[in-house]
């Protein structure tokens, strides 16, 4: 009886972990659909009503030059005159313009200072033209600055939580101009795979064509599916984005181990595999010490002090583990298992990872941050 239900539990873990694995992804988060697309964009500007936290102007030249224009344009002339606000903080305002913005939509906008102001804390953005690529202004941006962070100081201690010099404007930036571009007179669609694999495009060129009962998609290369939209049978090229985005594919991904050198993370696929390997590890320390010795004349005596130089120097080894065999890893967790027998810490393991990679015996793309 308890071999059955020993049975029966394994069997369910089993198919669970199956499931898991094989989990299908919907078409589009795996692709990008052509001309659904966000557009940079970027300003130069200004902010005003810093509480004397802004750029000084002898060292930042262009606030003062920026400054004088917006006033001029305002009709107040201040040619000649000799002015050095500390409230007034030259920035650069960027924001993301998205697919099919129309004209009067409202985008949030970053804005981060260029020159040496102290925080953009409780600071308004002063009317700032936005240009994309092409040198076309597509938005203007205003609005008070949502600093993030904060900064306070004293004679003899100074504290900063956060990055108080960039700040964001929710909805801070509005749409004067349309992008050219008419997506209902598409006749044909391309689909670019985020990450490009053979099999996934393969697999996603037969699930539409599976879905429309024709062959209206073809797999171009392992980044590219194209589809003939009059084939779709849809009333617009966005109705037949609305029949494909939502099927679900089983993406293919490739082998990958990143590092992250600086925390020491170690993130790894589930399809890395280590071909069977032994790994010695160990730590050499060197310890170099100095401790001068000043030597003094006699009192009432003629001389001079004297530093005479201590020096010592030790060379340390630890046992280390010897030699630890890692077997050949058929799943995660068995490369897993094999790497914890080592017991080294995680910045270790990175430098073993290296080693198992440079020997031929690591089969992933092996990616260091």
């Amino acid at each position: 009886m308890m071999l059955r239900l020993l049975s029966a539990a394994l069997l369910t873990i089993f198919s669970f972990v199956h499931v898991a694995h094989a989990q299908s992804v919907r078409i589009k988060d795996l692709v990008e659909f052509e001309g659904v697309r966000s557009n940079d964009l970027v300003g130069y500007g200004l902010v005003v009503g810093l509480n004397g936290t802004g750029d000084g102007l002898r060292n930042s030249p262009f606030t003062e030059d920026i400054m004088s224009n917006i006033l001029e344009r305002l009709g107040v002339n201040v040619t000649g005159e000799q002015f050095r606000p500390r409230n007034v903080a030259a920035v650069l305002v960027t924001a993301r313009l998205p697919a099919f913005a129309r004209s009067g939509g409202q985008i949030d906008v970053t804005v981060s200072a260029i020159g040496d102001a102290k925080s953009l804390l409780g600071g308004t953005l002063i009317m700032t033209p936005m240009n994309a690529a092409d040198g076309q202004i597509y938005a203007v941006a205003q609005g008070t600055v949502i600093a993030g962070g904060v900064e306070a100081e004293g004679d003899a201690a100074k504290v900063v939580q956060g990055v108080p010099t960039a700040g964001v404007i929710p909805s801070g930036a509005r749409v004067e101009r349309e992008v050219d571009f008419d997506f209902s007179q598409l006749s044909s669609l391309r689909l670019a795979l985020r990450e490009p694999d053979f099999t996934t495009a393969a697999r996603i060129e037969d699930v539409i064509n599976r879905s429309i009962g024709r062959r209206a998609a073809t797999m171009n290369d392992a980044g590219t599916v194209t589809i003939n939209l009059k084939q779709t049978g849809a009333r617009s090229p966005a109705r037949a984005v609305v029949t494909i985005e939502n099927l679900t594919v089983e993406p293919e991904r490739k082998a990958r181990v990143v590092v992250d050198q600086r925390s020491g993370t170690i993130v790894m696929g589930s399809d890395v595999r280590i071909s069977r390997v032994a790994v010695s590890q160990g730590n050499l320390t060197l310890r170099i010490e100095e401790a001068p010795l000043a030597i003094q004349p006699n009192p009432f005596s003629e001389g001079e002090t004297v530093v005479v130089p201590r020096t010592g120097a030790a060379i340390e080894e630890e046992p280390g583990i010897g030699l630890a065999l890692v077997p050949g890893g058929t799943s995660l967790s068995e490369v897993i298992a094999g790497l914890n027998a080592l017991g080294v810490s995680p910045r270790d393991m990175i430098d073993i990872l290296k080693s198992i990679k440079a020997a031929g015996a690591l089969h992933a793309d092996f990616v260091v941050m």
